[in-house]
């Protein structure tokens, strides 16, 4: 497939972001070629005229399923929120809420321009068989709570995610060992979780430091910060996904400056459990990498990640009362390559390079509020939202043209979705 007429989000040597034109060769599933060449005109060709072709977003951290909560709860703070109201429904899903619920996020994902994202929670077969229908590139791992006593049965089922799931769909599926959190996982369980780690070779997904209730928690059981908790583990031995990563000292830092990995910041969903700002200029400047994720949609609300670099950027200027900081250059890396980079598949996404996979998107940037055009990183991260993504291509296949899903039934989903989520209430 030859995409012509396109204009498409370059970076240079000094990691910003510039508009260069050409033509973008995509062979199989790979980017070939991009630029001016010659090609063989019998070449399935696809017009970009008035589009620019940047990388897929990558959304760093999710929970797909709790699409059918969206909304269920809200205002009032997290644990109330996690342990009155989400967990009481979440042990009442089945199979096919989980699935439908997926499905429904992966739609909503895909038609804003996300590519590829991390996924953390249970009965993840579903959300794998969702990720195959949808074509999304998907991080998938069972989520380790430890509620009951079955600690060995739920380390055995995520063990089998990854046995089953790693590399399926042409390698769109890879996987990650994903205990929930300090406070959900005692020691002997998250070092056991760390152990699977490294005996499946694949990464951690944990979420980390997101409330001051965590820290308080941790501190008055174990008598020490959740990060040295994650450190007496061994979770800093391996590639670690950190979701949210909102309450660091100078301490914590020093530990995190030597971490393979990275954090992912959830502005929107942290704001609006009133968790905190993440300090994403003191981490960058510490050398450690940031990308950005929704968070689940019962409490981001919305899985566009247009949003979530707006208010990534307006936070952090807002904490420094500074406008010079993160600039939509670092905001736009952080959606793209940062976040490839902590999700393990930094190698094959999150730039438009030559040799890497085809995930693209082209933005309609015939807009009103898109028009006129200065500087087009701001244009992107300031002005722009998902309903101006027009085409997504994941893994050199088009999944959405002229913002119609060619591999999911929006109504079907719709649909599925609401009588789950009516099912489910019915079991409360």
């Amino acid at each position: 497939m030859l995409i012509q007429n396109i204009r498409y989000m370059a970076v240079d040597e000094d990691g910003k972001w510039k508009v260069q034109s050409g033509d973008m060769l995509i062979q199989d599933n790979v980017i070939r070629n991009i630029g001016n060449f010659s090609f063989d005109e019998s070449v399935e060709k696809l017009d970009g005229k008035g589009m620019l072709a940047m990388p897929g977003l990558i959304n760093g951290h999710q929970h797909t399923p709790m699409s059918l909560l969206r909304c269920y709860s809200d205002d009032v703070p997290l644990m109330t929120w996690l342990n009155e109201k989400m967990l009481p429904l979440e042990m009442r899903m089945n199979d096919e809420d989980r699935y439908w619920g997926a499905l429904l996020s992966m739609a909503e994902m895909i038609k804003s321009g996300t590519t590829a994202y991390a996924d953390m929670y249970i009965g993840m077969d579903m959300v794998a068989e969702a990720a195959l229908t949808s074509g999304i590139r998907a991080v998938i791992g069972r989520g380790l709570i430890a509620m009951d006593d079955n600690v060995e049965g739920r380390l055995r089922e995520a063990s089998d995610v990854v046995d089953r799931w790693h590399g399926k769909g042409n390698g769109r599926l890879t996987t990650m060992i994903a205990p929930h959190s300090p406070y959900m996982c005692p020691p002997e369980f998250l070092k056991a979780a760390v152990n699977l780690s490294e005996a499946k070779q694949v990464p951690l997904h944990i979420h980390l430091a997101e409330t001051k209730d965590e820290e308080r928690m941790i501190l008055e059981k174990y008598k020490v910060r959740p990060i040295e908790y994650l450190h007496q583990a061994g979770v800093f031995e391996r590639p670690v996904l950190l979701a949210h990563g909102v309450h660091f000292n100078e301490e914590d830092y020093n530990v995190l400056k030597s971490m393979r990995g990275g954090i992912i910041h959830n502005p929107v969903s942290n704001a609006k459990l009133g968790c905190g700002i993440s300090d994403v200029k003191k981490l960058s400047e510490r050398g450690i990498k940031v990308g950005l994720g929704t968070d689940g949609p019962a409490s981001a609300s919305s899985l566009d990640l247009f949003f979530e670099m707006k208010a990534a950027s307006w936070f952090q200027k807002l904490k420094y009362e500074d406008a010079s900081v993160l600039s939509a250059h670092d905001v736009l890396t952080m959606a793209t390559q940062n976040g490839a980079d902590i999700l393990g598949i930094g190698e094959e996404t999150g730039s438009l390079t030559i040799g890497k996979k085809a995930d693209v998107i082209l933005m309609d940037m015939n807009k009103l509020h898109l028009t006129p055009g200065h500087e087009t990183a701001n244009l992107l991260v300031y002005a722009a939202t998902g309903q101006d993504v027009d085409t997504v291509i994941i893994d050199g296949k088009v999944v959405m043209r002229g913002r119609e899903l060619k591999t999911i039934d929006e109504e079907k989903v719709m649909a599925n979705a609401k009588e789950r989520t009516k099912q489910l209430l019915e079991r409360l």
